[in-house]
């Protein structure tokens, strides 16, 4: 489940930390990185067992009114959303239960969150569609839990408040996990029963050396790198630059020169967005037209044997084309409100320990 999008985000956070924080352990900073990365698959797991609260305070629910009705004698309510058989075999999934036995965090500790969310459920068009539609298909009821997943949790502020006060990490990593859970969704198959397996942790053991060799490349060879920035940026203002500007820059020389196989563009694509969303309004120019420069400087020098497209014709940067925003570009105003500052700020209190949030 772990993937180098998030890989990269969590060592823009750490990386960060690490200068900001007092004790520049190494050996600390790396046990810090595994741990953040851990918290992201701790929160897969959780907002899939939301699903599993959700549905079960639906039953409670529908027994309540079912009750009311025997006494009163009306009609019944209707038990085809408690009875949805995807989340009845989410609620039976072995995996998922095996983790949540482990977690000190139950989602019966929020329940009122929990009701709030059933509340808008209910209120919703696709409820609606749904109790009154006839097919009864495990696709169906499938493809309403993703619809509700991707409409009603997916982008809830109040969901996020609470995911933020249990685990610092947490307010950064949901909308890549968001992804993650809408493709165990998909993928779920009547036929696995409670054995249908839930995404592994990494994909698999050269996820995580890459996050470990990245990471300490980027740590270790600073001066190098910071020299490199030093060297390109005779056409560039580099005092300009915001701090987190150069960490970024710094962790994407890292991966340039660290991983032969991953092309030029994409490190600078994805280091481009990083600085949109960390950074500065305007970083991502700046970052842009250094990295190029960079990567093109190291390439002339024999530092890094790759291949690059022919430079393209500068044209005057024009505000209004500059509107590809990215995933969650303008969420937080500074650089104070982000995960980095805030992890930065736990390691000056707590320098010798990661603490379970």
């Amino acid at each position: 489940m772990i993937n180098r999008e998030l890989i990269r985000i969590k060592i823009v956070q750490l990386t960060y930390a690490y200068y900001q924080n007092g004790n520049r352990n190494m050996d600390n900073a790396e046990k810090e990185l595994l741990f953040s990365l851990a918290k992201a698959y701790d929160l897969y797991n959780y907002l899939l067992a939301l699903i599993v609260s959700i549905t079960q305070e639906e039953r409670h629910r529908v027994e309540i009114a079912a009750n009311r009705a025997t006494r009163e004698g009306t009609e019944a309510p209707s038990s085809r959303f408690v009875d949805n058989k995807f989340a009845l075999q989410l609620e039976e999934n072995k995996q998922l239960n095996l983790f949540m036995e482990s977690q000190k965090r139950r989602w019966e500790d929020d329940m009122e969150a929990v009701r709030k969310l059933c509340d808008q459920i209910e209120q919703s068009t696709i409820y609606q569609e749904y109790m009154n539609g006839d097919d009864d298909s495990y696709e169906a009821d499938r493809e309403v839990w993703r619809k509700i997943y991707r409409t009603l949790i997916q982008e809830n502020p109040d969901l996020d408040v609470v995911l933020e006060e249990k685990s610092l990490y947490w307010n950064d990593d949901k909308e890549v996990v968001d992804t993650f859970v809408i493709k165990t969704i998909k993928r779920f198959d009547p036929a696995n029963g409670a054995d249908q397996e839930l995404l592994p942790e990494y994909r698999d053991e050269e996820d995580r050396d890459f996050a470990l060799k990245l990471f300490r490349s980027t740590i270790l060879n600073a001066d190098d790198y910071q020299r490199y920035m030093s060297e390109s940026s005779r056409n560039w203002d580099f005092s300009r630059l915001a701090y987190m500007d150069v960490v970024i820059m710094q962790i994407a020389i890292a991966e340039m020169l660290t991983f032969p196989n991953i092309p030029v563009t994409v490190t600078i694509n994805e280091y481009v967005d990083l600085a949109k969303l960390y950074s500065t309004p305007r970083s991502g120019g700046y970052i842009n037209g250094m990295l190029d420069t960079i990567a093109r400087h190291l390439i002339q020098i024999g530092m890094m044997m790759k291949t690059m497209p022919e430079p393209r014709p500068r044209h005057p940067h024009n505000e209004r084309q500059d509107n590809r925003a990215t995933r969650r570009e303008g969420r937080r105003p500074t650089i104070a409100q982000t995960s980095a500052q805030r992890v930065a700020n736990r390691q000056q209190q707590e320098p010798e320990q990661a603490v379970e949030e």
